[in-house]
């Protein structure tokens, strides 16, 4: 994480000295072995209503209001917040398993996730930030891509173009959606009303449920090529199961999958431009324009 800039560097060199301020003020220990994603460290504690989970998140946009959000989901489909300590990026959270969605039939996961979002989906905290402001944004850096970039300029054009009508759309506004709704970020659990399975890491916005599809389509993309009919087949059969067990518009869904695969296929595009070293990643470009064209045909 250091060697991403120094604002990174900061956030490791503090690490230590927040982990052990925070053990001591919420009278914690440590009980297993560090572990971390891609933003966030995260520590098995015992604290004293039971094993928990410390999590030191990287202060950006995303992980500001994440305690809010589980704080008004109260368990409810989602992780419990146990204790927050915003000024930190600092949250304690309820210990569950490690067992994630990767192993189970992606069609069923797909059903366990759209199950989960009616928990999720509620009026938005006044706090959090717009999909529609992130969404403009987005679309105008989309709408600008030179026409010598390596995607199909019609379906570019057509992201665009819902893009802006997403954007400006009041019904893209209103709940709160979770962002980063994958396979990985559903865990389960045993509590004393049974089993369950509960959402981690959300980055929270007020936004439009339909957003939320896209990411069960991109990930495990391995197995599609592996599975029964082929990949097309493998991604209408993701797609038609999150959006029926969720009671979603397959319309608005299907937009909003077409958006948000053109805006991956961007920030692949830029974040190549930028750095200057190796080429885009072809074969994530192509991934990108395969689940736009096969939610559409």
């Amino acid at each position: 994480m250091a060697a991403r800039g120094p604002d990174w560097a900061a956030y490791v060199d503090r690490l230590p000295r927040v982990v052990r301020e925070l053990c001591e003020e919420w009278q914690l220990e440590v009980d297993g072995a560090l572990l971390h994603g891609s933003t966030a460290l995260v520590v098995p504690v015992a604290s004293p209503t039971g094993p928990a989970m410390l999590k030191v998140a990287f202060p950006d946009d995303e992980s500001e209001h994440e305690h809010l959000a589980l704080q008004h989901w109260h368990g409810q489909g989602a992780v419990r917040l146990l204790r927050a300590g915003p000024g930190r990026s600092a949250m304690l959270l309820e210990r569950l398993d490690t067992t994630d969605l990767s192993d189970l039939w992606d069609v069923e996961a797909c059903e366990v996730v759209g199950g989960l979002y009616s928990s999720l989906h509620q009026p938005a905290l006044p706090q959090l930030r717009t999909l529609t402001s992130y969404v403009a944004r987005w679309t105008d850096r989309l709408a600008g891509l030179p026409r010598s970039a390596p995607l199909p300029r019609r379906l570019v054009e057509q992201a665009a173009s819902l893009g802006r009508d997403l954007a400006g759309d009041a019904a893209s506004e209103g709940l709160i959606i979770h962002g980063d709704l994958h396979y990985e970020n559903v865990l389960a659990t045993t509590r004393p009303d049974g089993p369950a399975w509960l959402v981690i890491d959300p980055k929270p916005m007020s936004g439009d449920p339909h957003y939320e599809v896209a990411p069960l389509l991109w990930n495990r993309w391995d197995e599609l090529a592996d599975g029964f009919g082929g990949v097309r087949e493998g991604v209408r059969r993701r797609f038609h199961a999150v959006i029926d067990a969720a009671g979603l518009d397959e319309e608005r869904a299907r937009d909003w999958v077409v958006v948000r695969m053109l805006h991956n296929a961007m920030w692949e595009l830029e974040r190549h431009a930028h750095d200057g070293a190796a080429p885009p990643d072809g074969g994530f470009l192509t991934t990108c324009v395969t689940i736009a064209k096969a939610v559409q045909d």
